[in-house]
C-alpha cells in the first residue's frame, strides 16, 4: 500500500469530520453572508490542516473567494486545483443526515466532497514529506452554480500560470469514473415583436409573436444532433396578454450544448440570425456560447492513464466518462491547459434531494488526487 493511502486510511474519521463541517456550513450561491461564513470555515480548515498561504479575494455580489497555496515553485508553472463552495440549495432546504457510511446533505457531493478531498490530499502530501518542484494553488470560487460571472477572470488568470489543472467536481456513477469530457454550454434569448389585434374582429391584421415563436422552436430543434452531441433546449417561453388578443410579444430562453469547440461558431451564427416565418414579426436574438467543451485530447487521455495507474496500485480500476454539464474546468481547457475533471468522491444525486457521498471512498479519492499532484508536481 502506498504511504499516502496508508496515511489517509488512518485519517478516515477526521476526513469525514471535515466533510460534515463544510456541509453544515450551508452556502447558497445567492446568499453572500452564508457563503462568506463557509469561506471562513474552509480557511480555518486549510490553516489547521496545511498551513500554507491564503489570499482572500473580496467580492461584493457573491461570496468572497479564496486562493490557497502550498509549496514553492515558479509562479508561471503551478499545479492548479479548482473547486467551488457555493451550492444550489437554499438554507435549510435539505436535511443533513448520516446513514451508515452514506452522508446526505446540501452540496455534500457537489462539491463539499471535492473540497474535502483536496484539503486532505494536500494534508497527506505535507505529512508524508512529499517533495514537489511545483507549488499547488487551490482556487475556491463562490459562483460556479450561477455561471461563474464573478470568478471567470480569476480562473483564467490562474490557468494561464498552470502546468496542469485538476477539478475535484463530483465523479460519475457508482464506481467513481473521472470526467475526461464535458460539454460546452451556451444560452440565448429570442425576443419576438408582433402586431396586436382583436382575435375575432380583425385577426388577419395581426401578426402573432406566439405563432412566430412556435415556428422558431420547431426550427431550432432541427439543430440538435444526437450523433454529434449537440442538444438544443427551449426551456422557458413567455408571451401574450389575453386569449382574445393576437400576441404582440413573446420570448424564449434557449440552452445549447456542444461537444467540440468547432461547433460553437456555426451554431452561434445560425441562432443569432434567425429567419422569419410570420410576416410582420420582428426578431431580436442575444447570447453566446459561455463555456467551450472540455475535449478528450491526447493530454487529457495521458492524465487519465496516469490516474488509472495510481488507482490500480491502490487496488481498483478507475473508469472514465463524459458529462453533459459544464464546470469551471471548461474554462481552463479552452485555453489549452491539460484539465481533468470528476476527481471528487463517489456519490450521487447532485442537485437532487438524494445528494450523498460514500464516506468509505474518501481516503482513496484523496490519495488519488495527492499522488497525481505528486507525479505532475515533479515533471
Amino acid at each position: 500500500m502506498s504511504i499516502i493511502l496508508n496515511y489517509l486510511k488512518k485519517q478516515h474519521n477526521a476526513i469525514t469530520e471535515t466533510l460534515l463541517t463544510l456541509t453544515k456550513a450551508e452556502s447558497p450561491s445567492n446568499k453572500k453572508t452564508l457563503t462568506d461564513r463557509c469561506g471562513e470555515i474552509l480557511k480555518h480548515e486549510f490553516d489547521r490542516l496545511i498551513g500554507g498561504s491564503v489570499e482572500q479575494i473580496e467580492q461584493t455580489e457573491v461570496g468572497n473567494q479564496y486562493k490557497f497555496t502550498y509549496g514553492k515553485g515558479n509562479d508561471s508553472d503551478q499545479i492548479l486545483v479548482i473547486g467551488h463552495m457555493d451550492t444550489v440549495w437554499d438554507e435549510g432546504a435539505l436535511p443533513i443526515k448520516r446513514e451508515g457510511d452514506i452522508l446526505y446533505g446540501p452540496g455534500v457531493f457537489d462539491m463539499k466532497g471535492g473540497l474535502t478531498v483536496t484539503l486532505w490530499a494536500m494534508k497527506a502530501l505535507k505529512e508524508t514529506g512529499a517533495s514537489l518542484k511545483r507549488k499547488i494553488t487551490f482556487l475556491v470560487t463562490t459562483d460556479e452554480e450561477i455561471g461563474s460571472e464573478y470568478s471567470r477572470d480569476i480562473i483564467m488568470r490562474e490557468a494561464e500560470k498552470s502546468f496542469v489543472v485538476f477539478v475535484p467536481e463530483s465523479s460519475i456513477g457508482p464506481d467513481g469514473a473521472v470526467k475526461t469530457q464535458r460539454k460546452g454550454a451556451g444560452s440565448f434569448l429570442l425576443k419576438i415583436e408582433g402586431i396586436s389585434a382583436h382575435a375575432g374582429i380583425n385577426a388577419w391584421e395581426g401578426a402573432s409573436a406566439i405563432e412566430e415563436l412556435a415556428w422558431q422552436i420547431l426550427d431550432l430543434k432541427k439543430l440538435a444532433n444526437r450523433d454529434e452531441g449537440i442538444s438544443v433546449n427551449v426551456g422557458v417561453v413567455k408571451g401574450g396578454t389575453r386569449m382574445n388578443v393576437i400576441a404582440k410579444e413573446a420570448e424564449a430562453e434557449i440552452d445549447v450544448r456542444i461537444t467540440k469547440k468547432a461547433q460553437a461558431e456555426e451554431l452561434t451564427e445560425i441562432i443569432l440570425n434567425r429567419p422569419h416565418f410570420i410576416n410582420g414579426t420582428k426578431l431580436t436574438v442575444t447570447g453566446k456560447i459561455e463555456r467551450y467543451p472540455l475535449e478528450r485530447t491526447e493530454a487529457v487521455i495521458q492524465l487519465y492513464k496516469d490516474l488509472q495507474e495510481i488507482a490500480a496500485s491502490h487496488g481498483y480500476e478507475l473508469r472514465e466518462g463524459s458529462s453533459g454539464g459544464a464546470s469551471d474546468g471548461n474554462f481552463t481547457a479552452e485555453i489549452g491547459v491539460p484539465t481533468i475533471d470528476g476527481l471528487g468522491p463517489i456519490g450521487d444525486g447532485a442537485h437532487s434531494e438524494n445528494e450523498h457521498v460514500d464516506l468509505t471512498n474518501l481516503p482513496y479519492r484523496a490519495a488519488l488526487l495527492a499522488e497525481i499532484i505528486l507525479k505532475y508536481g515533479n515533471k
